[in-house]
């Protein structure tokens, strides 16, 4: 079967309540009849030239009417329904018109609207020969009539009019329906896609990470999706059911509602709804103009603050690039002019450790553009399956040769002879150099020199490097900001070694973690994926 035939087959199995009111239209006439003939109304449709024919097609058609209108109502036999229908009504017209010579008009008439709704539930071709049909049969019913009685019981005009009629009115019948189904299923499929909509939209409120709330007049929580009821502490759903009151549920969510009701500006301090959630940012906005309900959004403060982070480093990323050179040049001038000054035997000791300190401060300017540039790389990693345990061996010799270390000690501690790992080489190195200056600078305790150990071993599946040091500590509170970007607890840091460190351990689908040790001093926990766990593509 063709689309085109299932689609219509689909359209046609739409019009029941249709063909209810087909079959009760034919009980009708068919009741009408039977009571002229079987009433002292009889007289109303003419003198009948075959009465017992005209009381049996009339009972048999009231019969088979009723039957039609109990058990014709099933939308899968329509079109056979409807097509047994209509020959029978044409059957019946055309022996009651025999039977009843007076009433032949009046039932061709009749006749019409069943064709006309015939039609609106058939296709094109079908109600088009049944209306050819019942032409037919009304012309063999002039014939009948011609040759038992040798007088027309009515004029060709007539006839040709009414077989006109029924031709005509099939073909518009079928228009007027087909048009209509199409609205009908335009219609459905138009309330199917708001449905989904709707749905979709209400899905989409729901899942989102903002809070949403609306709250009426009375300060009664209408509507809250699964981030809001959690930001509140409504575990048991009540929040969307009307009968939370936003007083009891968050009391100084309420009083900032009231002031900004009231015509106060919208306050930028964050609120805390309920102990274990995240700070809130709350935003209000009136639903409908000249509505009682209000919305609320909830913005947690740390998503937001994320959000303004990304936007400082992708702009300070932009920058840094632009003026990379512009630093760069000048500040490698003024470090040659100092190494050519150091070179001079006109220069005292004085000021030779001014030219020192001049090449000291070049580096760490360097430094500080390096590490800004390191934001707006993001090189993809590279990673290899590296032996750990040899280039830790190879990195702790390198920093000593590089560094004057002095009274200061850094050791590896590795106990197997090889612990693979998969890691960019590069990255692994300049991740190492900011956990081991970040050990030196701060891993002391008072005049003690500092001492890191960067110790080497295998986890499960994975290869570990943990850098320790033995200096105070590092406090909760700040424990949790380490990894933030510009965060410092020095006057001379930029607040970017760990966080650009952390990057590249991401880029290299690797963790760095601070891991508190409980009998002093710091760690930080550099996790690598091992050699047989596969990266995707």
């Amino acid at each position: 079967m063709s689309p085109s035939a299932s689609l219509i087959d689909r359209i046609e199995s739409l019009p029941k309540r249709e063909l209810y009111f087909f079959a009760l239209y034919r009980v009708l006439i068919a009741a009408v009849i039977a009571a002229l003939l079987f009433s002292p109304l009889s007289g109303l449709v003419g003198e009948s030239s075959h009465p017992e024919l005209a009381g049996v097609v009339s009972v048999g058609y009231l019969v088979v009417s009723l039957l039609i209108l109990v058990v014709g109502r099933n939308d899968r036999w329509l079109r056979r329904t409807v097509v047994t229908s209509l020959l029978i009504d044409i059957v019946a017209t055309v022996l009651l018109a025999h039977a009843l010579p007076g009433a032949s008009a009046g039932l061709s008439m009749a006749l019409l609207f069943n064709i006309a709704a015939a039609a609106t539930l058939l296709p094109l071709s079908w109600g088009m020969g049944l209306a050819f049909i019942a032409g037919a049969a009304t012309a063999g019913g002039y014939v009948w009539n011609l040759l038992e009685t040798g007088e027309p019981t009515r004029t060709l005009a007539e006839l040709a009019m009414f077989i006109t009629s029924f031709l005509a009115l099939a073909f518009v019948s079928y228009q007027v329906g087909n048009r209509a189904r199409r609205n009908q299923q335009l219609a459905n499929q138009r309330g199917d896609e708001v449905a989904n909509l709707f749905q979709i939209n209400e899905l989409i409120i729901r899942r989102m990470r903002t809070g949403v709330l609306v709250v009426d007049a009375a300060n009664r929580i209408t509507l809250a999706n699964e981030a809001a009821s959690t930001l509140i502490g409504d575990n048991d759903g009540n929040s969307g059911t009307g009968h939370l009151e936003l007083g009891s549920a968050a009391p100084d969510l309420s009083r900032r509602l009231q002031r900004w009701r009231n015509g106060w500006s919208n306050e930028e301090t964050p609120l805390q709804l309920s102990p274990d959630q995240p700070e809130v940012q709350p935003r209000f906005a009136r639903l409908l103009a000249g509505s009682d309900l209000t919305i609320i959004f909830l913005d947690d403060s740390s998503v937001v603050s994320r959000r303004a982070e990304s936007l400082t480093l992708s702009a300070m990323g932009r920058f840094s690039a632009s003026l990379a050179h512009e630093i760069r040049n000048p500040l490698a001038a003024i470090n040659y002019a100092a190494q050519l000054l150091e070179e001079s035997t006109a220069i005292g000791d004085t000021d030779r450790r001014l030219l020192q300190i001049i090449h000291q401060q070049c580096q760490r300017t360097n430094g500080i553009v390096e590490s800004v540039l390191g934001l707006a790389r993001r090189e993809r990693a590279n990673p290899e399956n590296l032996d750990l345990a040899a280039f830790v061996r190879r990195f702790v010799l390198e920093y000593k040769q590089s560094l004057t270390l002095e009274t200061d000690s850094i050791e590896p501690i590795i106990n197997e002879s090889s612990v693979h790992g998969l890691v960019d080489p590069r990255h692994l190195h300049q991740i190492l150099t900011v956990l081991v200056h970040n050990a030196l600078k701060y891993g002391r305790t008072g005049q003690d020199p500092a001492r890191v150990r960067l110790r080497v071993a295998r986890q499960d599946r994975s290869a570990v490097i943990d850098v320790m040091d033995r200096g105070p500590g590092i406090p909760e509170s700040v424990a949790q900001q380490l990894f933030r970007p510009f965060f410092t607890t020095s006057e001379h840091g930029t607040g970017l070694g760990l966080y650009i460190a952390r990057e590249l351990c991401r880029a290299n689908q690797a963790s760095l973690e601070y891991v508190s040790v409980p009998a002093g001093g710091a760690c930080f926990r550099l996790v690598l994926l091992g050699p047989h766990t596969m990266l995707p593509q």
